[in-house]
């Protein structure tokens, strides 16, 4: 048999049964399917109170004698068990715990434990929704995931109980989904005590409870059904129950182990292999995977014999913050001061730079502390990049809401891929005409997508990468962000006109990235160099050659600009322009001739002199810098991926400070 809860809609309308609002339903009702129809039971029939020896008898006697008959289609179905008693979520499919660890990196061997006994964590019963109820996004979640898992419910209770006992108790089956908040997950997970925020967001019972005698199971008792997992009509992952490593049977007579278990109690049975997001996670082919689920995503999960559940995502409210505490084994934080001389005054928001031009500047200039910039002409203006996530980007758009009212914004051009140059063009007017050079919308589709940059704020990779990152990237918000893709490319050069006044688009890479465009108005003598420079701040080569970013600082100057506004940093003039020339040029000279002396690259990174560039903040990307050069003069050294890199540049400046502290 198959019992569902449901509220019956007040005007019976089936187009709008899975949307209504609480005022257009009636109370909860319990009724057993009957093809098409539900056969209901009296009025005030909680389906828990039926669990056990009179669950079936119950059914029997609705189908008979039903107190009302009503379509399946005209209802709004509920969890089945609106609110158990408990929920255990339960591990009992090894492989995909291994799938998961090998997604974060962990590729080693289990630990005996898992073998030993079966794993459970308690889940919120609170948290129960239904079939086709929609889902918040966790708060503060950026790698929202679902995972489609069989629930067993308890019909008996029962107390230390064998497995062939607790096969007994269960009453009937239903699909179980656990949204998770993986990156929550991953932060609580290094507190080593189990699951928290990550994993109480939500759960999924329904769309019914089917008895066992309609299911089929293998030989060795195991439930043996085909389940399919899909998001937006696309298949993420398919599997086969029987694969258990633990059986219902086994982890709830464990649980029962000197507890009471009760009837409405769910045990879940863990993820199906291959059926969540998280398996599918390679940051080695990050193009391959297909992002966290995000707001408007639907998402389906079917199983034989236990129907289907179909839900929306819905964006999530955002966290109240919370002050970290004092660690007092921490070092004394750095204060990050950038040491260049300024144009016009180094302070958040919005700077006239010229004639109808504006910067908007993000100190210190550090990592995701980036410039943006506003052209205004005639009844129209150019937005010149967005910023690193979302409530950063809405800031600068209503800071310059002043002028863009009276000249809207017709153009935006982003001068490279760099997520804090790109991650906010979602927010901009429909009626915006995103351009950008072609290797830049070509890279915008092999970085690392926005949400997986969070990765950098809560995964733990050792005790010296893992501060590191938290301390450059740890006050950003990277939920909610979708890339939005230029409308418009070019190869080297483009002319625009924005409301009257011409404007200059010129791609001088491959230097930083893969292209990276500069914006130039003649008319006011500015310049936007976008990442192509780094002022009082180091610059870094992720693509290259150094020549090529040494004949764009060339290129810059022939321009003439009076006024200069550089992708980090304060504002300067050709001067700035030389600076970082002139630091490139160190660069060469110095890996050149450690490389001469046989020196590997790693060797002369940390051995470098680098005279007056040293004050710089963010020294460390000699690294990546050094790195880079040595691959031009010897294509063969090893590959290493970002992750690698960071790793070494946060090695540096470990040592740095240390050497600057001296000893103890």
């Amino acid at each position: 048999m198959r019992f569902v809860t449901y509220a019956a809609t007040t005007d019976g309308d089936r187009a709008g049964a899975d949307r209504v609002g609480p005022d257009q339903v009636g109370p909860d009702r319990v009724g057993v399917i009957n093809g098409d129809l539900i056969h209901a039971l009296p009025d005030g029939t909680s389906l828990i109170e039926l669990l056990g020896s009179t669950l079936r008898q119950a059914g029997r006697r609705a189908l008979a004698e039903p107190a009302d008959v009503v379509a399946l289609a005209d209802v709004t179905l509920k969890a089945p068990l609106p609110r158990p008693p408990s929920i255990r979520d339960c591990l009992c499919f090894l492989d995909h715990i291994r799938a998961c660890r090998k997604a974060v990196g962990d590729t080693g061997p289990l630990e005996r434990t898992w073998y030993q006994i079966p794993a459970f964590y308690f889940a919120s019963p609170a948290s129960v929704i239904g079939p086709h109820d929609e889902v918040p996004i966790s708060p503060g979640s950026a790698w929202f995931d679902f995972e489609l898992e069989i629930a067993a419910v308890i019909g008996a209770a029962g107390r230390d109980l064998t497995p062939q006992q607790a096969e007994g108790c269960i009453a009937g089956y239903t699909l179980f989904c656990d949204w998770s908040a993986r990156d929550l997950q991953g932060l609580e997970g290094q507190l080593k005590i189990g699951q928290a925020k990550g994993k109480d967001g939500a759960s999924t019972l329904g769309p019914w409870l089917v008895t066992p005698d309609e299911l089929t199971f293998d030989l060795d008792g195991r439930l043996a059904l085909q389940v399919r997992a899909e998001v937006n009509g696309e298949l993420v992952g398919t599997g086969r129950t029987e694969s258990m490593d633990w059986t219902f049977g086994e982890v709830i007579s464990y649980a029962s182990r000197g507890v009471e278990l009760r009837p409405g109690d769910v045990f879940g049975s863990g993820t199906v292999p291959g059926c969540c997001l998280l398996e599918h996670l390679d940051f080695g082919d990050l193009a391959a995977f297909r992002g966290w689920l995000k707001d408007g995503d639907v998402v389906s999960l079917r199983a034989d014999g236990l129907g289907e559940v179909r839900q929306t995502v819905r964006a999530g409210a955002p966290p109240h913050p919370l002050a970290a505490r004092p660690d007092p084994t921490a070092q004394p934080h750095r204060p990050r001061v950038n040491p260049a001389a300024s144009a016009v005054p180094y302070t958040k928001g919005l700077h006239q730079v010229g004639d109808g031009v504006w910067a908007w500047l993000l100190p210190d200039g550090g990592y995701g502390w980036s410039n943006a910039g506003l052209i205004a002409g005639d009844g129209a203006s150019l937005l010149v990049d967005t910023l690193y996530d979302l409530p950063l980007t809405a800031e600068m758009l209503s800071g310059m809401r002043p002028v863009t009212d009276r000249h809207p914004l017709r153009h935006a051009v982003l001068t490279h891929a760099n997520g804090d140059h790109t991650h906010g063009g979602q927010l901009l007017p429909g009626s915006v005409r995103v351009i950008a050079a072609e290797g830049t919308a070509h890279e915008m589709h092999t970085e690392m997508a926005p949400e997986l940059t969070a990765a950098l704020q809560f995964m733990d990779l050792g005790p010296t990468l893992t501060p590191y990152l938290r301390d450059r990237f740890g006050q950003f918000d990277f939920g909610g962000i979708r890339l939005r893709a230029p409308d418009r490319t070019f190869d080297r050069r483009l002319a625009l006109d924005v409301g009257g006044r011409e404007v200059q688009l010129l791609n001088l890479g491959p230097a930083h990235t893969e292209a990276d465009t500069v914006v130039h108005i003649p008319d006011a003598g500015v310049l936007f160099a976008g990442d192509l420079l780094f002022i009082g701040c180091t610059p870094i080569v992720w693509s290259g050659p150094l020549a090529n970013w040494i004949a764009a600082c060339d290129a810059m100057i022939s321009l003439g600009a009076t006024t200069v506004v550089p992708g980090h940093g304060p504002v300067t003039d050709a001067n700035g322009i030389r600076a970082v020339r002139d630091y490139f040029g160190h660069i060469v000279e110095q890996a050149d001739a450690a490389y001469a002396k046989g020196l590997d690259f790693q060797e002369a990174a940390f051995g470098i002199d680098l005279t007056e560039y040293a004050g710089w903040l963010d020294a460390e990307r000699v690294v990546v810098n050094v790195y880079r050069r040595y691959r031009e003069i010897h294509p063969d050294q090893p590959v290493l991926d970002r992750f690698a890199l960071f790793g070494l540049m946060a090695e540096w400046d470990r040592r740095r400070q240390s050497a600057a502290v001296g000893p103890r």
